[in-house]
């Protein structure tokens, strides 16, 4: 019993997450970066995975992405490259962080006909 209510309150928190998630000019985020609030996510792995794991305190899992170089603050160079590009980016918070993911097919959860 317990069990399910917590897998419910999982997919919820997940269905939250999901309807949050939007895309966002890099322009916009500078502020955040500034202040050390954002954190890029691999094309690789999903960007709603790692905002549920991030929401649940799952540190192993977290650990895993940033020690595969998947899940890392946004570096200076890369915030001047998309500021180059005027880059458009998958966005999500999950406080205190801002994460971003470029977009791109290997987005599979984020495709255009989700939204």
């Amino acid at each position: 019993m317990i069990e399910e209510l917590l897998k419910q309150e999982r997919e919820l928190e997940r269905s939250r997450i999901i309807s949050e998630t939007a895309k966002i000019p890099w322009l916009e985020l500078q502020r955040f970066f500034a202040a050390g609030k954002v954190m890029w996510i691999a094309a690789d792995i999903d960007l709603v995975d790692v905002a549920c794991a991030l929401q649940q305190d799952d540190l192993q899992q977290v650990e895993t992405w940033t020690e595969a170089q998947q899940l890392a603050p946004v570096s200076n160079e890369q915030a001047r490259s998309w500021v180059d590009a005027d880059a458009l980016l998958w966005s999500v918070v999950v406080k205190p962080w801002v994460l971003v993911q470029e977009i791109t097919s290997a987005s599979p959860r984020l495709r255009e006909d989700l939204f």
